[in-house]
């Protein structure tokens, strides 16, 4: 049986030096990649050249506006998925990957009689080796499949976060890209609850570890600022779509209404933080955009 070929994909903006230690990491995989994809999102502090430069082999695809996380995922999978490539390895630029990293994720093995992995995720943590806030998964709550993954040493997701994701070419075939409107946050919860809605077919594989080298072990709603307004938009996106089941919408309605009130709580509800939630609102119940946006 072939190696299936692995396309990492890393996005940036603006951050040269943690995007030069990211690729660094992969680098020194065990397993390394086959090919590596850098998507930039129209960054102004040099880094395409110093990917030309610095990361000869690396593939450079510069988008022509900041159009967030969320436009750089669409664009690389899409990459991914036109390439032929079995896998697309997915993170952020200041995602670093321990040097198995990628070679654990490949070495998963489904429970006996379970189909084969559309999403297999890396435990994501903080510098302090901390399970990082921002990327804990939503596990599946089905005791038979919850026992059968445990006993391969495996997780069965419902829901998990880009840093550190392998997905499969089938799963961007049959299920689409990431929506890239979302800009950032809430894109990646939307686009694996897409996947794994019908099919158990998703597993954090625990001794994959990658660090999410962000300043402070932080959320969406603590450390956010005006950004809160994605975040807030987003969730509300998703309450409207296909991907999730109707109790798994009043869930999503519940956590919003705490991060709203943790958020206004954090910022003093003053007039900026009250200002935001309303536009948040406002955009969330109108209609979703068609494509990427600008910053």
């Amino acid at each position: 049986m072939s190696e299936p070929v692995v396309w990492a994909m890393v996005v940036t903006y603006n951050r040269r030096a943690l995007l030069d230690a990211c690729l660094r990491a992969l680098a020194a995989q065990t397993r390394p990649p086959d090919h590596v994809l850098v998507v930039d999102n129209a960054s102004t502090d040099g880094t395409p050249d110093m990917v030309r430069d610095e990361f000869p082999d690396a593939e450079l695809l510069e988008l022509p506006f900041n159009s967030g996380s969320s436009g750089g995922f669409n664009a690389g999978l899409a990459a991914v998925r036109d390439s032929g490539a079995d896998w697309g390895w997915v993170m952020d630029d200041d995602t670093i990957p321990t040097p198995e990293a990628l070679e654990r994720l490949l070495a998963a093995r489904v429970p006996p009689g379970r189909p084969s992995s559309l999403l297999l995720a890396s435990r994501v943590v903080w510098t302090d080796g901390t399970l990082h806030p921002m990327n804990q998964p939503v596990l599946r709550r089905d005791p038979a499949i919850y026992v059968e993954a445990a006993a391969n040493g495996l997780l069965p997701v419902r829901t998990v976060t880009f840093p550190s994701l392998l997905v499969a070419r089938e799963a961007l075939e049959r299920f689409g890209l990431p929506n890239a409107h979302y800009f950032i946050w809430g894109d990646d919860w939307e686009f694996t609850s897409r996947i794994l809605r019908r099919e158990a077919r998703g597993y954090l594989v625990p001794d994959s570890v990658v660090e999410h080298r962000t300043k402070e072990a932080h959320t969406a709603v603590t450390s956010a600022g005006e950004r809160y307004y994605f975040h807030a938009r987003n969730w509300l996106f998703m309450m409207r779509s296909d991907s999730f089941r109707p109790a798994e919408k009043a869930s999503l309605a519940f956590w919003l209404a705490g991060s709203v009130l943790t958020y206004l709580r954090t910022n003093r509800a003053n007039r900026e933080s009250v200002r935001t939630i309303v536009r948040a609102f406002r955009d969330g119940l109108g209609r979703e955009p068609s494509g990427p946006v600008p910053a």
